[in-house]
Order: structure tokens, then sequence, then C-alpha cells
């Protein structure tokens, strides 16, 4: 076979960094494609990290390729190490993302590539001179961060390399916007529309103020920057006063969100929530959602 080779990324990698990119995505989260200029950018700033991504000092992308074609590939970071920069992150690197093949007959060398160029990634790290090394799965599309469940190959390469999972496990939620609840009258209880934190919120309210409160993001991320539409909003926000758990509220509140959301041509919602969080998921699934995956979020590196 061939030999494999490590080296950093070339604008010409462009077309076949996005295909494998995509292949992650699309195990993630159902129809979603992200585009050529949507990598590129990744790779030059995420305007969406607006808390983190001025820390960032530098950037790195390597690419491991065999036989002219770029079999796995990593997006690098290092952050400042100055005063701005907050605690967790100063003077840390961090693999943004990590992609590969998973080992096939047609990439039987595909393990072998990984490892090389989580060789490479840490060879980095070491000549970076950092004070703590993390890893994430943060691709270029909505719904992907931590280490999805559904790339069982690249967990196993951060274990190979030592990294462990040390943070927390969130379950992604999604529904059919078809299938949430439909709106119907609340005695004593009236809806309000207004613009909130993580997009637009409705609040419930009755005489004694607000009740509850749900708000849903329908631009997950700027349409042009996907290749393909998906029709999808998220929940940035859902809370309840703890006097009316039980009330069935929540329920009432995604129904009047489900009512604009179907204006919109929107028909997925996607809720996120900590694995730990039991009442919140039962709530949810109730109303109609289903478990799409669980993502574990925060590596480091531990070896030995």
């Amino acid at each position: 076979m061939p030999a494999l080779e490590v080296r950093p990324f070339r604008r010409a990698d462009r077309d076949q960094l996005t295909d494998l990119v995509n292949m992650h995505v699309a195990a993630v989260v159902p129809g979603l494609s992200v585009s050529v200029n949507t990598v590129l950018s990744d790779l030059e700033r995420q305007p969406g990290e607006f808390i983190t991504d001025p820390w960032v000092a530098e950037r790195t992308t390597l690419v491991a390729e065999q036989r002219e074609y770029v079999v796995a590939a990593a997006h690098l970071l290092r952050y400042r190490a100055d005063a701005e920069v907050g605690a967790p992150y100063r003077d840390a690197a961090e693999i943004d993302w990590f992609v590969c093949r998973p080992a096939a007959s047609f990439w039987p060398d595909a393990d072998q590539a990984a490892d090389l160029l989580m060789r490479a990634c840490l060879a980095q790290f070491a000549r970076w001179n950092v004070r703590v090394r993390y890893a994430d799965g943060a691709l270029p599309a909505p719904l992907v961060y931590g280490l999805p469940r559904n790339w069982p190959h690249i967990r196993a390469v951060y274990e190979r390399a030592g990294f462990r999972h040390v943070g927390d496990t969130e379950v992604i939620l999604i529904a059919r916007v078809a299938d949430l609840p439909e709106p119907e009258p609340r005695p004593g209880v009236t809806i309000e529309r207004t613009l909130g934190e993580c997009g637009t919120r409705y609040t419930a309210r009755g005489d004694t103020g607000a009740l509850g409160f749900v708000e849903i993001d329908t631009a997950l991320a700027r349409p042009e920057r996907h290749a393909r539409s998906v029709g999808l909003a998220d929940i940035g926000n859902l809370r309840i006063d703890p006097a009316q758990y039980g009330t069935g509220l929540e329920h009432w509140l995604l129904a009047q969100a489900a009512d604009w959301l179907r204006l919109c041509g929107v028909d997925r919602l996607v809720a996120y929530e900590s694995a730990a969080d039991s009442t919140m998921l039962g709530h949810l699934t109730g109303a109609g959602f289903r478990e799409l995956t669980r993502t574990d979020r925060g590596w480091e590196h531990r070896p030995g």
C-alpha cells in the first residue's frame, strides 16, 4: 500500500476534506450537510464562538493523505496565556475536531492513518508547550459538538492517545414539528411573543405574572453556509415555574412554538439536556421528542 503522509492542509484539499466532514455530520444529524465555504471559513475563524474565538492565538489544520486522498484531518487551536482569556482556556491547546475514515476493506490502513495524525497533533501540542490539552468534535454544523456516540472510531483514537472524558454527557433530542402538541386555549393563561436571549420567546402569563417561557432559534446557522436546507430549529431555553410542574404548561408552550414553526416552514425541532436531568428529559419525550444521540463533552489529555 502507498505510504501514509501527514502534512498541513492545502486549499486543494478542500473538496475531499468537506466530504469527510459531511460523512461525520450525516451520522449525527439526518439530512444535514455543510458547504466547502463553511469548512474553509471554520479553519480561519469561528464567528459563532464569540467568547472563545477571540482568545485563539494560533490555528493549524493537518491532514493524513494516502494515494493522494485525504483519509483523516484535524483542526487544532492554541489559546493565549494572558489574563483576558478565561481560566480553563488560558495557555491551553485543543483538538477542535478530528475526522477520519473508519477501517474498511477499501481503507485497511484507516486506523494507522488516524493514529499517525493523532501523533502529529500531540507533537504540535508539545511544540506549543501549553499548560493543558483538550479535545472536542465541534464540526462547523449545528448539533455536532462534544464527541457524539455515533463516532466510536474517533472515540477509540482519542482513548488510544490518552484523552479521557472528564466532562458531562448531553442528550440531543429531536421532534417532528407535526408531532408536537396542537395549540389549545388554556383558561387564565395568555401567551406573549417577544425577542428572547436565544431566539423568539413565548411567555405564558397568568394572574401572578410569568409562569414559564420557551425560546426557539430558527437560525442555527447562516443559510448560505449550508449545501442543503434542513428545516431545523432548536430550543434555546425552556423554563417553567416549579409550581407549574405537572400541569402540562411545558407542553402548552411547545404547542405555541410549534404553531410558529409551521408558519416558518420548519419541520424539525431539536432540544439539548443533560443526561442527568431525567425530569426534563421526561417532559420532552412526553411532548413528542425522541433521542437523536448522546454526546460526551470535555475531553482532556491524561496519558498513562
